[in-house]
Formats: structure tokens, C-alpha cells, sequence
């Protein structure tokens, strides 16, 4: 599952750096890039995006991602909850698993360790590059999530009995974006497309 709150109110930090003009657009590229890396990983067999945005969940959808609306609008862990409902009714007995709408960097191989990884427990997650949040969390077959995410969401992952996943290589599944620092973090890795032409563009108009 993807939550991805409505553009106008997405990735507010970020636009402390890039201007409020900007963020709506980038951070849908960043869901973008992250969904349709998740979707060409071969461990993934459906993504479903949790929005309110109409916008986002039609670019999103023609990627091939499932759409469910956050009928609970109580915040990003309940509508975690509310997606995973929806994951293990659409494929009962299925694992499932929470993964941020911000990783423009995300690459499908990355992500097929940490699944791989995943499936050794009831519940594992990832942590994010400052080492304080969480940018994927797992439930394996008959397990609830238990989503906890915001803030020093590791700690509480962590108290809640969720395995860490520590493997090297994981960059471009911890780089989540939320300030200027983190996406200039995110493009040296290398984003994918969508983030990139954003960027591209905001570069252009710059040097107009």
C-alpha cells in the first residue's frame, strides 16, 4: 500500500525549498517513480494507492496501480489500516506492506531484497535515511501491520516487535523526501523519470 495525502497539502517541508508552486507537482512525481517501481518489482503483485486526490489517482491508476479511497481521512496510519482491508480482500491470505509515496530514487531490485527479507518474519520494516522514520513496513499472511508511522516512527516500529531490516544496500528505499537536503539526496542516487522531468523543468525555467 501507498497513502498519499491530497497534492495541495503533500510534502508541505519540502516546499520551504522548492516553493509552493512546485510541490504539488513534484510530489506527485515522487508517488509516480515510487509506484511504478514497485509495480516492475517481480515480488509485487498489486499496488494500491490510499488517496483523496483525484488528480494523483488517475495519473497513478494509468500506471496500474488500484485506487481506494481513505475513507477513514483519520491520518496516515489509519489509512494504512484501511489499505491493507482492502489488499487482503482483493488477495485473501496474502502478506502485505506499507511503503512511503516518497522515494523518487526507489529501485525494483532494492525493494525485491527487502521483500525477500520480509517473508523470514511476522512483521519487519525499513528505516528511513536519517534513521528515525520509516519508509516500508510488512505484515506477513494472517498478521496485522499495525501501522505506526510519523515522527520517530523506528522507535515505535521497533517497541511494537517489527523486525529491522539492516542490509546493506538499501539506499533507495530509506531516501524518503521531505526537506530540500533529502532530494538533492534522492537526485544523486538517481531519481526516476517523472522526478527527473519535474526537476528538469523547474532547472529550465530557472536559467530562463
Amino acid at each position: 500500500m501507498v497513502p498519499l495525502k491530497p497534492l495541495a497539502r503533500a510534502k508541505s517541508r519540502l516546499g520551504r525549498a522548492v516553493g509552493d508552486a512546485l510541490r504539488p507537482g513534484l510530489a506527485l512525481a515522487f508517488a509516480q517513480d515510487t509506484v511504478g517501481a514497485a509495480l516492475s518489482c517481480p515480488a509485487v503483485r498489486d499496488v494500491v494507492v490510499v488517496t483523496d486526490d483525484a488528480a494523483a489517482g488517475a495519473a497513478l491508476s494509468a500506471l496500474g496501480a488500484r485506487i481506494v479511497a481513505d475513507g477513514p481521512a483519520g491520518g496516515l496510519n489509519a489509512a494504512l489500516t484501511h489499505g491493507g482491508r482492502a489488499a487482503r480482500a482483493a488477495w485473501p491470505g496474502a502478506p502485505v506492506a506499507a511503503l512511503n509515496a516518497d522515494l523518487p530514487a526507489l529501485r525494483p531490485g532494492e525493494l525485491a531484497r527487502v521483500l525477500d527479507f520480509s517473508v523470514r518474519f511476522p512483521r519487519t520494516f525499513v528505516t528511513d535515511a536519517a534513521g528515525i522514520g520509516t519508509t516500508f513496513l510488512s505484515a506477513a499472511a494472517g498478521v496485522e501491520l499495525c501501522p505506526a508511522f510519523g515522527g520517530p516512527s523506528r522507535a515505535r516500529h521497533l517497541s511494537s516487535g517489527a523486525v529491522e531490516n539492516t542490509l546493506p544496500g538499501l539506499d533507495s528505499v530509506r531516501q524518503d523526501v521531505d526537506t530540500g537536503d533529502d532530494l538533492r539526496a534522492a537526485l544523486v542516487l538517481g531519481v526516476g523519470p517523472h522526478t527527473a522531468d519535474r526537476w528538469a523543468a523547474r532547472t529550465r525555467a530557472v536559467d530562463r
